[in-house]
């Protein structure tokens, strides 16, 4: 039995003794893969693990040199009104949730305004204060669109092709920019792709996808986030915790976790038992 293995068993172990809510289990560690599925294996909404793929669309568009993400955001959107401090803000501080822009989620986020990107900008910033706002991914690939056209087109050749994932949908607001901070749906082993391309420091396949230092980026560029554990630290999409692991965490339990040359996808429906689950792999992926 592979180390994979043994890993995957322990979790389907404890998700079961626990009665928590998985639909589907990746297991990655080296080249050796264990699966393990609950219920029927469909595309499923990733919630916040579509952050990461946002911070990959920027990092990809720096390596072409369309964009810097430390330069001001207003270079790439002149005729933005800009409020009181977001002069200074990057495509880093909005995508590392600490442009200090405050804007509240609600279940009409992407109606609320005429433009949502544009009511984002024109609020005043209070400094690097971490602030997690969907608002906050969404204006990010809107300022990025203005330089790449649209994100999901743009990304089809250069990442969700060789990855195998051309054909996914990316929800929309009605300007018909992309939701950004989610609205992506995929398997687990879709969505384990991800994470191995992450893992790989951006290599798939042997071919370079998007830069080292950008996905190093994603657990090493931390911004203090809070005082609960697993939420201390967040850089670009990425958590820091619990253990010496990081991860990627969507809501109801969308996560990727990392932890050296492993990878634990897992795809669930369990909003408030995530948190207990990321620990245990992250106990798991200690030893």
């Amino acid at each position: 039995m592979t180390r994979a293995e043994r890993i995957r068993d322990l979790i389907v172990e404890q998700s079961d003794a626990t009665d928590f809510v998985a639909h589907g289990l990746h297991v990655r560690i080296g080249d050796d893969v264990a699966e393990h599925r609950w219920t029927e294996d469909v595309r499923e909404e990733i919630h916040s693990v579509a952050k990461a793929v946002c911070v990959l669309a920027a990092g990809i568009a720096a390596d072409e040199g369309l964009v810097s993400l430390d330069a001001p955001v207003a270079e790439y959107v002149p005729d933005v009104v800009l409020g009181d401090g977001v002069d200074e803000v990057t495509l880093r501080h909005l995508l590392t949730m600490s442009s200090g822009i405050d804007l509240p989620y609600s279940e009409t986020l992407m109606t609320d305004w005429p433009d949502l990107a544009r009511e984002f900008l024109g609020r005043p910033a209070r400094g690097r204060v971490f602030q997690y706002s969907n608002a906050s991914s969404y204006t990010a690939m809107a300022v990025l669109a203005s330089r790449t056209g649209d994100i999901l087109e743009y990304l089809r050749p250069r990442l969700l092709d060789p990855l195998g994932l051309g054909d996914i949908a990316w929800e929309r607001c009605p300007r018909g920019r992309v939701v950004a901070g989610s609205g992506i749906a995929l398997r687990t082993e879709e969505m384990s792709r991800l994470g191995r391309l992450i893992r790989d420091r951006g290599e798939w396949e042997g071919v370079r996808l998007v830069s080292a230092e950008l996905v190093d980026g994603m657990h090493s560029d931390w911004v203090a986030s809070g005082e609960n554990p697993g939420y201390r630290r967040y850089a670009l999409a990425g958590w820091d915790g619990p253990g010496r692991q990081w991860r990627l965490h969507g809501a109801h339990g969308q996560l990727i976790l990392f932890a050296g040359d492993a990878v634990v996808t897992i795809s669930a429906d369990d909003h408030f038992g995530a948190d207990s689950m990321a620990a245990f792999v992250g106990d798991l992926l200690d030893v």
